[in-house]
């Protein structure tokens, strides 16, 4: 087996565009990433954006902003890195999108929508309280009054950890695997996992991802703090019930004028 050579004097920092950077080469090809319904979320984001133009925080590759685009919906996106941008650019269409690049917290971008979304987790990629809350007021700037914010995370489940830490198999294949190594801290809500790929070519690739996760309660007050309110949530794209058992959760989240007797008033079901 042929490692990659690591300087142990030598620490890098983790930053906002480093888990694209990374990953850029085999994001589309990730098992987790694959295993995604994007059919079902294309379809609920096109009902939520109506004529658009709609704006998709952490862009990516993109699995979701091109069938929206295909469907004739104007897609705009922002990212930190340069690098999956690119993968995004030499897809059919991905050219015609336009793409901030930068901390998606900020929004830096001019324009409102009716549509502003960000999926797959990817807003825990935010890595404080601070830059979360900071994002929800961003968000609330640039919708329009009727528009609608949707989020999609996981619900935490802490008991994934033994000890602040978790070594797991994410997928096996015939000629390779893949292995997530994780530390868990409580205190910040911080997750750092590296990714390892060892395949039967005798390569050992590596993938960082830190995350700042939250419970879907707390994100609602981060909604509340930007003026905006739970219109609904879902347990998955599909628009099945959120429940004490959801793993998952797809929240929408609107103005707080818009607010209507039908509208869940707290961050349960």
């Amino acid at each position: 087996m042929r490692l990659q050579r690591i300087d142990l004097h030598h620490t890098v920092e983790y930053g906002p565009s480093t888990y694209g950077d990374r990953v850029a080469d085999v994001y589309d090809r990730m098992p987790q990433v694959l295993g995604r319904d994007v059919d079902r979320a294309v379809v609920a984001l096109a009902e939520l954006a109506g004529p658009g133009p709609v704006l998709e925080l952490g862009i990516g590759t993109d699995r979701l902003a091109l069938p929206l685009a295909a469907r004739g919906l104007a897609v705009h996106g922002i990212d930190a890195s340069e690098a999956i941008v690119k993968k995004l650019r030499v897809k059919p269409g991905g050219e015609r999108i336009p793409v901030a690049i930068g901390n998606f917290a900020d929004v830096a971008i001019d324009g409102q929508f009716p549509l502003i979304f960000v999926a797959f987790n990817t807003f825990f990629g935010l890595l404080s309280q601070e830059e979360q809350v900071r994002c929800f007021a961003r968000v609330a700037e640039h919708l329009t009054p009727e528009g609608v914010f949707v989020l999609e995370a996981f619900v935490p489940d802490v008991t994934r950890f033994d000890r602040g830490q978790r070594l797991g198999v994410t997928h096996m294949g015939v000629d390779d695997v893949q292995l997530e190594a994780s530390l868990h801290d409580p205190l910040t809500q911080r997750i750092r996992s590296l990714h390892v790929i060892l395949s039967n070519d005798g390569d050992t690739q590596l993938y960082p991802v830190h995350i700042r996760y939250a419970w879907p309660s707390e994100l609602d007050l981060m909604a509340r703090l930007a003026s905006l309110h739970l219109r609904t949530r879902w347990s998955d794209w599909d628009k099945s019930s959120f429940t004490a058992t959801s793993r998952s959760h797809v929240s929408v989240y609107a103005i707080a004028a818009q607010r209507t007797a039908g509208d869940v008033i707290s961050g349960g079901s």
